[in-house]
């Protein structure tokens, strides 16, 4: 049950030929368009950071919320959590094209622009640069922690390693709310420097852990089915099916919260951030949003048999993924097209994405037990039923 088990050449021969196509789509994309590849840079970086961030976030969620019926697949968010080290090298690019993302940093804004002038002490480039960094090392920081007392635990049996993660799994809950908001804030909310909702950080938040775990739970489930996972059952698959299903309800109420706020206060420097997205072919985006990222997935998930149906939340899995995908798009490309603009690029983080997960699970799986062994609520984890 806990051997090292690696994935078959051919799945880690096609996470590094995605890989590589990955790159080469983005490299051809700066070269012919830069313009709008760095905004598709931007939706990259959020989507990666939702999966990556995401994951250690789950790993916490289990150890504070003391839950059992995801510890022998915990090491799956552990595996993905490596993508933290991968994230910032992929926004690396946007650096260089700062002031086509910013309106913030027009010189001649800042000059003629009060608001944004007050705003300066924060939106500047030092800043931002300092944030970034700052945001990364702590998660990096925090997967490393958790990810090396699990394994270590492994060998040790030592059940003061799981206190020492439900420690730091306290300290991390908060640190990880401030730095994803901060992550919102900077990559999506100041797109519009004039716009601004309290929300926001929420917002990216629920999406946030529902591209994770549907990424997981993908994983888990044809790990299940190519025969990694033989102890889980039916119990295990409907508590991801659950999870999935409240983080769907829960991104709907917070959409919809943030939007009504903005309508029923009125405010022009609010308001105008949804006009923007209600013309121009927008709004059939917005009406999509929805459709996709609420109303099939609530009604796919809905009963007790479809949150353990394996193919329904194979199928769901990448839905929802792609559904975040499409709410990043809506969030990020009005501030470059007051149209509705898709190129060829979109394509290029989404298998970049695909072949780095499967890239690391190949990696880690052949250097760590695939379950954790040495955790002392794993007996109660493999007997879990509802």
């Amino acid at each position: 049950m806990g051997g090292k088990k690696e994935l078959p050449t051919r799945v880690t021969s096609l996470g590094r030929l995605l890989v590589f196509a990955g790159i080469a789509l983005v490299a051809l994309g700066y070269a012919l368009d830069p313009h709008q590849m760095v905004f598709e840079n931007v939706i990259g970086f959020l989507l990666f950071t939702s999966v990556a961030a995401g994951a250690v976030f789950l790993v916490a969620l289990e150890y504070i919320g003391g839950a059992v019926w995801s510890v022998p697949m915990r090491r799956v968010n552990e595996f993905l959590a490596l993508l933290t080290l991968v994230t910032p090298v992929l926004a690396l690019p946007m650096f260089f094209y700062l002031h086509d993302i910013f309106h913030w940093l027009h010189p001649e804004a800042l000059e003629t622009d009060p608001i944004l002038a007050g705003k300066s002490p924060y939106l500047n480039v030092d800043f931002l640069i300092i944030r970034f960094v700052v945001v990364f090392v702590l998660w990096n920081g925090f997967a490393f922690l958790f990810t090396r007392n699990s394994q270590k635990q492994d060998e040790t049996r030592d059940p003061k390693l799981t206190t020492v993660n439900i420690r730091l799994a306290a300290v991390f809950i908060p640190v990880f709310a401030i730095t994803l908001t901060l992550t919102a804030v900077d990559w999506a909310m100041s797109l519009e420097p004039h716009w601004f909702s309290t929300i926001i950080g929420v917002y990216y938040f629920s999406g946030t852990v529902l591209a994770a775990l549907s990424v997981a739970t993908y994983a888990i489930v044809r790990l299940h089915e190519a025969g990694y996972f033989p102890m889980l059952r039916r119990d295990h698959f409907y508590s991801l099916g659950a999870l999935l299903f409240a983080f769907i309800n829960f991104w709907a109420y917070i959409a919809f919260s943030q939007f009504l706020l903005i309508w029923y206060a009125d405010l022009p420097e609010e308001t105008f951030w949804f006009i923007n997205r209600w013309h121009n072919g927008w709004e059939y985006v917005s009406v999509l949003l929805i459709i996709v990222h609420f109303a099939v997935p609530y009604f796919a998930l809905l009963t007790q048999d479809s949150k353990m149906d394996l193919k329904r939340l194979k199928v769901m899995s990448i839905w929802i993924l792609v559904a975040h995908l499409v709410d990043l798009y809506w969030l990020v490309m009005p501030t470059h097209s007051k149209n509705v603009s898709v190129s060829w690029t979109v394509i290029a983080f989404p298998i970049l994405l695909v072949g780095m997960i499967i890239v690391v699970l190949s990696y880690k799986m052949k250097r760590t037990n695939l379950v954790p062994v040495g955790d002392p609520k794993l007996e109660r984890g493999l007997s879990f039923h509802l």
